[in-house]
This record gives structure tokens, sequence and C-alpha cells, in this order.
């Protein structure tokens, strides 16, 4: 093997790679807010008892599942123009993942509204909690407790997830690899960088969002 290891280009561009993972962070923390906020709205219809609200929410999660993520960024990117929608590489990506951080954020979280038992609720109600109260404290908090290393996972798969972004050039993380690739034909020592750089993120937000949870989540369960 007559290949020589060089990864001074690889070190030299650091400014340019953390720029990336600054954008990685950025559009995955994003996409997961977003992707929350509206799987909860999926989940509310999927539970709603308008069968209307129930189609539309099952029709729309089954259709998100059973798709990758990468036809669905395309679709947002290339396909929206057609409607004229046209949309910037981060923000087709951010749209992309939202959307299918939803339906899955929507299955997550009814697991754990499922998993609360109706005389919690009852007993809410006989403790004269407001409506708001009961959804706050009662249903929600111990529900999302329940969840909450699935939506951890989640959030981690998402961010791995954005790395699909490139292909639509939303400048995060493996963009600026392919870049830097491009131009110094330093492919071993750029992607075994970059992989290491992906599980020091991952193993981070694991430990990171872990330690939260432990202390948000730190009551007992009755």
């Amino acid at each position: 093997m007559n290949y020589t290891f060089d990864f001074e280009p690889v070190f030299a561009a650091w400014p340019t790679l953390v720029g990336g993972v600054i954008g990685t962070l950025k559009m995955s923390s994003l996409s997961m807010v977003f992707g929350l906020s509206l799987g909860i709205v999926f989940m509310l219809m999927r539970m709603s008892k308008q069968p209307a609200l129930r189609t539309i929410a099952i029709g729309y999660i089954e259709l998100i599942r059973n798709t990758p993520i990468l036809v669905q960024v395309f679709f947002v990117f290339f396909g929206m123009p057609a409607l004229g929608i046209r949309l910037s590489g981060e923000q087709a990506a951010i749209l992309a993942m939202t959307l299918n951080c939803a339906a899955y954020a929507a299955e997550i979280v009814r697991g754990g509204v499922q998993s609360i038992r109706p005389g919690q609720i009852e007993a809410g109600r006989a403790l004269g909690m407001h409506t708001l109260d009961i959804y706050r404290f009662v249903i929600f908090r111990p529900a999302i407790r329940a969840v909450y290393p699935a939506l951890c996972s989640q959030f981690i798969l998402m961010m791995l997830n954005s790395s699909l972004m490139s292909s639509v050039s939303a400048e995060e993380l493996t963009y600026f690899a392919q870049t830097l690739d491009a131009q110094t034909f330093r492919s071993f020592e750029i992607y075994l960088t970059l992989g290491v750089i992906y599980l020091t993120l991952s193993q981070f937000f694991s430990i990171a969002l872990g330690a939260i949870g432990r202390v948000y989540f730190s009551y007992p369960v009755k």
C-alpha cells in the first residue's frame, strides 16, 4: 500500500468543520423543536374522536414513516418549486426534517399518553384542577417522562440524518466535508474525521440529554 496518510489538510480546515458542526446542530435543534410541536398536534388529531382528523393524521404518519427522508427532502427542494414554492437548501432541509420528525414524535408521544391511567385524570378532575393543568401536569409531563429516552434517540437520529441534507447543498457538516474532499482529495482522512465527529456528537448528546432527564424527571413515580 503506497498511500501516505496526511491529516494536515483536515487540521487546517478545522474552522470550516466547526462551522459545519454549528450548522448541523442548528438544523437538528430547530427540526426537533418544530417537529415535536407539530407531532403533538398530529398526536391529538390521531387520538381525536373526529374520523376526518384521525384519517388525516394516520395518513400523514404512515406516508412519512414509510418513505425515505432523502426522498422527502428531494420532494421539498426539487418538487415544491412546481407549486411556486422555492426554498434554499437549508430551508428545505429544516422543513423536510421537521415533517419527518413530526410523524415519529406523534407516535412516540401517543404511546406515552396512552400509558397514563384514566384514574389519574379522574383524580385531577376530582381535585378541581383546570383542564389545561390536567393536560400539563397529569397527562403530558408524565407522558413525556415515559417516552423521554425515545425522544432523545429521535433527536440523535435526526442529527445523524442531517448528513443527508448535503444532497441539497444545505450547509452542514457533511456538506463542508465533501467540499473539503473535492479540494484536497484526502477522502480517507476527511471521512474518518467526519465519522469521529458524528460519534463524539452522538455520545455527548446521549450523556447530556440523559443528565437533563434525570434532573427534570427526578420526581418519584406513583
